[in-house]
């Protein structure tokens, strides 16, 4: 059996928010990485958060990580946090979410 593909995980992911928001990190762009170990049956998750003190990270990244772990063939998630390159929802955030948020380019 195989383990899900970068894909499959965002879409798994998708409905978790930043509950400050109520966006979709996946669509803020909050999700820089989705890399599967078929041998270990484990995904690594890289992501980070709107800012370094936000107060609902430790929220999120449950979120994320419950809801990865159920996901088929899945037996093991690590998330690690980066802060690199910094978060910014004029280069990662969707278009949609950047019209919500006011962005105009």
């Amino acid at each position: 059996m195989s383990m899900p593909n970068k894909e499959e995980v965002l879409e798994a992911i998708h409905p978790v928010t930043d509950p400050e928001m109520n966006i979709s990190i996946v669509d803020l762009g909050l999700i820089y990485d989705v890399e599967a170990d078929e041998d270990t049956s484990k995904l690594n998750i890289k992501m980070t958060l709107t800012s370094p003190m936000c107060p609902v990270g430790p929220q999120i990244m449950g979120a994320v990580h419950s809801t990865a772990l159920q996901m088929d063939n899945v037996e093991e998630v690590e998330i690690q946090l980066v802060w690199s390159p910094p978060w910014d929802p004029r280069n990662m955030a969707t278009d949609d979410v950047k019209m919500m948020l006011g962005i105009w380019e």
